[in-house]
This record gives C-alpha cells, structure tokens and sequence, in this order.
C-alpha cells in the first residue's frame, strides 16, 4: 500500500453522499482521503463533517509530520500545487496566517500551531465518527497501527494475537521507533497508538495503560568472567565491554543513567538500533550486553550465555500503552486498550 493510500483509508473520505466520482476539475477541492483519488462536492455532503475542511486540515496534519511541502502532498495522494492551494484556501478562510513560506518549509506560525492542535482533534474525531458507524454497521474490522519501542516489541504479540481472535476482522502493522517517534507519530495521527515508556521522560498529551515493569539483566558468556554470578551490580559494570543501544534510544540513556549512578560508564565495542542485531551478538558468547528481563524471556539467549540480574539499585522502568487522550476513543483502539488491561492484569 502506497503511503497516500493508507491516509486514505485511515479517514474514509472520498465519496459523496450519492456516492458520485467527480473530476479533479469539477471537484470544488480534491481530498486526500477515501478511496482513490476521489472528489466531494460539499453541497452534496451536508449530513457528514465538511469534507473539503477535513481535507484542508489532514493537509496542515501532513505538513507538520514531514516538515515538507513535496512529501506531505506525496502521503495525501496529491499533487504540491493542490496541497499548497488547500492550505492557502483554509489560511483565507480563517484569517490568518498559518505556515511560514519560502523557498522550502520554515514551519508554523504561532495561529498556525494552535490551528494544528484543532485539527488533529478534528480530524481524530471525524475518523472516530466514521469507525463507529462502520463498526456499527459490520462490526469491528479495520486496521491498526502501532510504534513501538524497540525492547518491547517482542511482547506484542500478546497484545495483538489475542485482539486478534476477538476481532478477527482487524489487521496490523506494528512499527519500530524511539520514543520520541512514538510520541510524534501519535501527536501526528500517524499511528493509533504506542508502546513506550511512561515514567522516564516526559510525555505528552496522552492516555497511558500500564503494561509491565521494565527490570533489566546483564547478559553474558556462561563460561566469562560473571558467568558463575546469581548476580552483579551495576557498578561491576564500569569496566565490561558492552554492545548496547544507540544514544538515541531511551533505554540505552536509561542503561546509561544507571550505570553513572553507579559511578560507573558504559563502555560499547557495538551499538545498533536493532535489539535482533545486539542478542545475534550476544548468542555468540563473544559479547555482553544490558537488556529488559522480559525480552530475555521472550526471545531466549542460548546454552552459551547466562542472563543475571542487576542489582544495587534493582531498577525499573514502568512500559505502557499510549493513545491519544480524548473523550471517546475509536472502536478499535477502545479494543485495544482493553486487551491492554487484560494484559497487565495477568502481570499482576
């Protein structure tokens, strides 16, 4: 699926009320939404939100996830002269200025940012709408999408195969992003929901469940120097070489600020964004490395290598669903919160 496409029918946009296709030329403004490249005429919608408005806004949504005139006008399926227009047209409807033009994006203006706010709840709230009422219509089905932090993802699945045989007609894509993707893709509606950490670094305006508490091992060759441990501190740590995380993952600043206060440092012989990259190594019984107890768990580390706990302190770190906060959530992601609390009922 194109990227055009998938905003597409995430909205459900596209067709009239008669269910006519217009042309480009005779359409009053082209969506980004619905079903192709499809056209409404507003005076034929009028028991539905104004969809040439939601298509003004996905616009300004788009413009602010890629910061680009040319991709945004790419993920809504049009062309940048028609996406440029549309903004242009919802600036002259509203009064002010809304982007910051030049030769290439500058970014919002102080209206334009609190005009984004509006209509990420707009738009968030005419999706809901359209779900609900196809929900109502042939029960749960759709599609979800979620960002997910890399030491988590080997617990997805227990959030998703049992959503799965409840709702049989829902299908997935699940993403691997740092927390502040997960943060920006959910402000951005790019994603329905995340799995990140809830009490480690701020978050923005969102609806949190928690899943589990994040406790972490020290995995290492059983036949090293601590292979014979039932555990080792994090100060014992100062001197092993690692493979962890790169900087720009939180549990590797989390690895690092335990170690610091520890007065200890980490020293990496590798890092990667990939957690499969840093257990491949560890599986060798050449590498040590800093990882969550339940992906240890999950995934299984081989005869060659022990998985001791850390301890002095025993830290945690509590990891969690996100949604956006809002009164009346979708059909699918208020299925998905509940499978979320049945989830963290069983950890209990």
């Amino acid at each position: 699926m194109l990227a055009g496409d998938a905003v597409r029918s995430r909205t459900g946009w596209g067709r009239g009320r008669l269910g006519l296709e217009l042309s480009e030329e005779s359409a009053i403004f082209p969506l980004c939404s619905g079903e192709g490249r499809r056209s409404i005429d507003p005076r034929t919608s009028s028991h539905a939100p104004d969809p040439v408005m939601i298509d003004k806004l996905e616009f300004l949504i788009a413009l602010s996830r890629e910061r680009h005139f040319g991709r945004a006008a790419e993920i809504c399926g049009v062309t940048q002269p028609t996406l440029s227009a549309g903004l242009k047209q919802l600036e002259g409807e509203l009064g002010v200025l809304l982007v910051a033009r030049g030769s290439r994006f500058q970014g919002f203006t102080a209206e334009g940012e609190r005009v984004l706010e509006w209509a990420r709840r707009i738009v968030a709230d005419a999706r809901a709408m359209r779900q609900e009422v196809d929900s109502l219509k042939r029960g749960l089905h759709g599609h979800l999408t979620i960002s997910v932090i890399p030491t988590a993802l080997s617990m997805v699945a227990s959030l998703t195969t049992p959503y799965r045989a409840r709702h049989p007609n829902v299908t997935f894509t699940i993403l691997s992003r740092p927390s502040i993707g997960v943060q920006q893709e959910l402000d951005n509606l790019a994603i329905d929901a995340g799995i990140t950490y809830l009490d480690n670094e701020p978050l923005g305006k969102v609806s949190a469940v928690e899943l589990y508490r994040e406790t972490y091992r020290l995995l290492s060759a059983a036949d090293g120097e601590f292979g014979w441990r039932d555990e080792v501190s994090w100060s014992e740590l100062g001197h092993v070489p690692l493979c962890l995380l790169t900087p720009d993952m939180q549990n590797r600043r989390i690895v690092d600020q335990l170690l610091h206060s520890a007065e200890a440092e980490a020293v990496p012989t590798l890092v990667s964004n990939s957690m499969q990259v840093l257990l491949s190594h560890v599986r060798t019984g050449h590498w040590s490395s800093v990882m969550p107890a339940i992906l240890v768990e999950t995934l299984g580390i081989g005869e060659r290598v022990r998985s001791i706990p850390i301890v002095n302190p025993e830290a945690h770190h509590v990891v969690g669903l996100i949604t956006p906060r809002r009164e009346t959530q979708t059909p699918l992601v208020a299925a998905l919160i509940a499978e979320a609390k049945r989830f963290a009922a069983r950890q209990a």
